[in-house]
């Protein structure tokens, strides 16, 4: 079995339009999926903290998947929970102010989708982390939300999940 676990982004809370459509397309394809709770939690290093206590128990193959903020999170626990794969969406890396926090790659397989149009998280940040551990990237016509691109994430998202799944 595969479980997959999101993290949402500073302003948004765990169960947005985004992870209501990427979870739904996780579990029509036989996979668990669960969203952890952030709000209220200003600090990346505490979410990163509370992802790794929510998974201890999961004893799947794990696919950490993230939002902006929740990008960042997924990625700094992803080695700790011994992921098998990293999807994040305008994973907020190289922040002004934030840069040396921004997590080293984890050796796992990553795909990171990230809009044009986005004035949070410049697109550039991502392009430069899947440079630097040639991870699988998707430049889409969107913004920071990415809301009007589900349909391609999911499309990139199944993907992604059967290359992991399927893998020896």
């Amino acid at each position: 079995m595969t479980t997959v676990v999101f993290s949402h982004g500073q302003e948004s809370g765990p169960w947005g339009t985004k992870i209501r459509a990427m979870a739904e397309l996780a579990r029509s394809i036989g996979c668990e999926a669960d969203s952890i709770d952030y709000q209220g939690i200003a600090d990346p290093a505490e979410r990163v903290q509370k992802l790794i206590n929510s998974c201890l128990q999961i004893d799947d193959t794990l696919i950490l998947v993230g939002s902006s903020m929740g990008g960042h999170v997924a990625t700094a626990a992803a080695t700790a929970l011994g992921a098998a794969g990293l999807f994040v969406l305008a994973p907020a890396y190289y922040m002004p102010g934030y840069e040396k926090l921004t997590p080293v790659p984890p050796g796992i397989p990553i795909c990171i989708v990230h809009g044009w149009n986005d004035d949070i998280v410049p697109v550039d940040n991502s392009i430069r982390y899947a440079r630097s551990c040639a991870a699988e990237l998707h430049i889409l016509d969107g913004d920071h939300r990415l809301t009007d691109n589900i349909d391609e994430i999911n499309y990139y998202f199944r993907r992604f999940i059967e290359k992991i799944t399927c893998s020896p």
